[in-house]
């Protein structure tokens, strides 16, 4: 399953009532390829509600935002450009296809959107030796590094794809993870509609992590209705289709009523709790990262820059906090750097009885096994930072590929 095989971070929740109760009541079989009528009715209006409406024929469902993304690209001719570093999942499915993949460094001031003048001249450099880059993925709201491109940065990036004649393809999936309501976040889909597939995985929100489902916008033109047609024909090869019982219940919550609306609200609160006190553990413990503004992951620097550097601070904190801690190098970045993404959804439970009674708290931080997580987590750290002076800032995009 896509949210437990380590490429992405756990959100750690628990599995709402409502929704164990929707699969329970649902019949068995699968739906239609792309989704059934009920299901892309209920994603027209979660999208409408986020300012972009279309209709229903716009849209697809599948199991994963694996599936949606290889047959995105699969329908669409060229070579994906993606942002360095990016989520580790994006990179081996454009390579599936056995076209080439570019990687543009991202700016200093967010992950998940490559630097504009980096991306003119890496196209610009690609195409005077022959390759072919048709298509931008990039993530305003970013995995690994869990921050959220300003506006203006993401608007320029916007432009100099349109300059470089590049389709986008949105991924989304931590759009709805906002930690602060003053944050602005908007989608490259506002700024070229016609030139823009969104994508989310709703595994990030509305659905339980452990039941994979994903949706896809296509533009609403000539362009994006034989776009899409060519998608649903690769989902259809390869028999990406939702279970009946999952596609029922992620209807239901795709209508985002109130128990929905107000759970996933508790979930915001509880990530943006928790994520700022990890990045205060990190940071007091004498390693870099930038401040997490959406999703429930951080990309620290800590320990000294040189050879595997990346890996060795994977290993070392792998060990240190007895889970999985994927070194930057996963996200394609620069092996020398001594970063790594740190997921804060383990901190929430082990247990279902454990993670709702974090979600439940009024002071998550102060529940006994999540204090304990950042305990672990500051310890950590300290003994890291201790092995040698930190190696620059993951603020720092001029650097190792940017972070």
């Amino acid at each position: 399953m896509p949210w437990a095989d380590g490429t992405r971070p756990d959100p750690g929740l628990p599995v709402p009532g409502y929704w164990a109760a929707r699969v329970a009541a649902a019949a068995a079989g699968t739906e239609p390829v792309g989704g059934g009528p009920d299901l892309l009715a209920a994603a027209d209006g979660y999208w409408a509600r986020r300012a972009l409406p279309g209709g229903a024929a716009h849209l697809l469902a599948a199991p994963g935002a694996e599936q949606l993304l290889l047959a995105v690209l699969a329908a669409s001719e060229g070579d994906p450009v993606l942002a360095r570093p990016a989520a580790a999942w994006q990179p081996p499915v454009a390579r599936l296809l056995g076209r080439r993949v570019h990687t543009v460094p991202t700016a200093a001031e967010g992950g998940g959107v490559p630097d504009p003048v980096a991306l003119l001249e890496t196209v610009r450099r690609a195409r005077a030796r022959g390759a072919d880059p048709r298509l931008l993925v990039l993530s305003a709201a970013d995995d690994p590094t869990g921050t959220v491109t300003a506006p203006e940065l993401l608007h320029e990036t916007c432009e100099a794809a349109a300059e470089a004649g590049l389709l986008i393809v949105s991924d989304e999936t931590y759009s709805d993870t906002l930690h602060h309501r003053e944050t602005v976040l908007l989608s490259p889909a506002e700024m070229l509609p016609e030139h823009t597939v969104v994508l989310t995985d709703l595994g990030a929100t509305l659905v339980p992590a452990d039941f994979p489902a994903a949706l896809a916008r296509f533009p609403g033109t000539a362009h994006g209705t034989s776009w899409r047609r060519r998608a649903a024909e690769v989902l259809a090869g390869l028999r990406a289709v939702l279970p009946a019982p999952v596609a029922a219940a992620t209807a239901y919550v795709l209508g985002e009523p109130a128990e929905v609306a107000g759970r996933a609200a508790a979930a915001n609160r509880l990530h943006a709790r928790t994520a700022a006190a990890a990045y205060r553990a990190i940071t007091e413990a004498g390693a870099s990262c930038r401040p997490p503004r959406a999703g429930w992951q951080l990309y620290p620097t800590a320990g000294p820059a040189g050879p595997e550097a990346a890996r060795r601070v994977e290993e070392f904190l792998t060990g240190a906090l007895g889970r999985p801690v994927p070194g930057g190098h996963r996200f394609g970045d620069d092996p020398q750097e001594p970063r790594a993404r740190i997921g804060t959804g383990v901190l929430l439970g082990a247990t279902e009885d454990e993670r709702r009674a974090a979600l439940a708290a009024a002071d998550p931080v102060a529940v006994p096994h999540v204090a304990a997580g950042l305990a672990a987590l500051t310890d950590a750290f300290t003994a890291l930072t201790g092995l040698g002076a930190v190696s620059g800032s993951a603020d720092t995009g001029s650097r190792g590929g940017g972070a």
